[in-house]
This record gives structure tokens, C-alpha cells and sequence, in this order.
């Protein structure tokens, strides 16, 4: 038996074949990499979405803090809103004794109506050598976000 003599067309579509070959082999490569690309996308898409989602609900939330602060010999309690959200309805409750702040001064001041973001309200302190030096506060307000949120707070002398 004698070998069919090869013939110019028969290399032609040999090498046709051998570049169809290969141009799907690049196409495969490249839709894996396509694929990779739209899936990091996506989640790069739902942390943003959850990034806008957590800052809007922010934006609706005050927050209270407590503090004292030393003025030449004497001490103020400073409550503080360091939200995006007025505090409303704001109460200062104290679940041990109130040994250091002016009852007439507290009674004054709390339940107050408002108080806007960097805002904050001082209340004048009484310490002598037996004050402790670590004061529980209970914080309770309202905000945008919701009613009757409560922060504990231990602000110390």
C-alpha cells in the first residue's frame, strides 16, 4: 500500500485546524478571566451598596457620650452627641448614687428636648478628697433612627 501523497491544501487545513485550535483556546482563557473580572465587580458592587446602606442608616443615629472635664480647680460632667442625628428626649439616669453632680443642676437640664450633633450640655461637678473616682451614668434618647436607646457610661474623675 502506497502513502496518499500530501498536497498543498491538505496543509492548508491542517494548519487551519491547528489555528482554530488555538484562537478557542484563547477564547476560553479569556472568558475565564472576563468571568473573574464581572465577579469581583460584583462584589465589589454589594460592599459599596452595604458601605451606603450602614452610612444612611448613620446618618439617623446620634451619639452619646459622657465625660469629665477639669476647669481651672473645679469639674464639669460634659454630655456629648458625636452623631449625624439630633438626640431627642435625652435622660441621664444614675444606677448607683449621684454623689458628685447638683441634683437642682441635673433636674435643670435633663430630660432634655434636643441636642444636636457637636453639641453637647455641661453640668457642674462637686468632687472633694472622698468622691470616688468612677461614676456610673446611664444615657437614654431618641433619635431618627428609633426610641429609647441607652448607652452606660463610667466616666471617671
Amino acid at each position: 500500500m502506497m502513502a496518499a501523497p500530501v498536497s498543498v491544501g491538505d496543509g492548508i487545513a491542517a494548519l487551519a485546524l491547528l489555528l482554530s485550535g488555538y484562537a478557542a483556546f484563547t477564547t476560553t482563557r479569556f472568558n475565564a478571566r472576563q468571568r473573574k473580572l464581572i465577579d469581583g465587580q460584583e462584589r465589589l458592587n454589594e460592599i459599596l451598596f452595604a458601605r451606603e446602606a450602614a452610612e444612611a442608616s448613620g446618618a439617623k443615629q446620634a451619639e452619646l457620650g459622657a465625660g469629665f472635664v477639669k476647669l481651672g480647680n473645679n469639674y464639669r460632667l460634659k454630655v456629648w452627641n458625636r452623631g449625624k442625628a439630633p438626640a431627642r428626649r435625652v435622660r441621664l439616669e444614675f444606677p448607683e448614687d449621684n454623689e458628685c453632680l447638683i441634683p437642682s443642676d441635673v433636674a435643670a437640664k435633663f430630660p432634655l428636648e434636643v441636642l444636636e450633633p457637636q453639641q453637647s450640655v455641661e453640668l457642674i461637678a462637686v468632687v472633694g478628697m472622698d468622691t470616688r473616682s468612677k461614676h456610673p451614668m446611664r444615657l437614654r434618647w431618641d433619635d431618627d433612627s428609633g426610641e429609647d436607646h441607652e448607652k452606660m457610661v463610667y466616666p471617671t474623675i
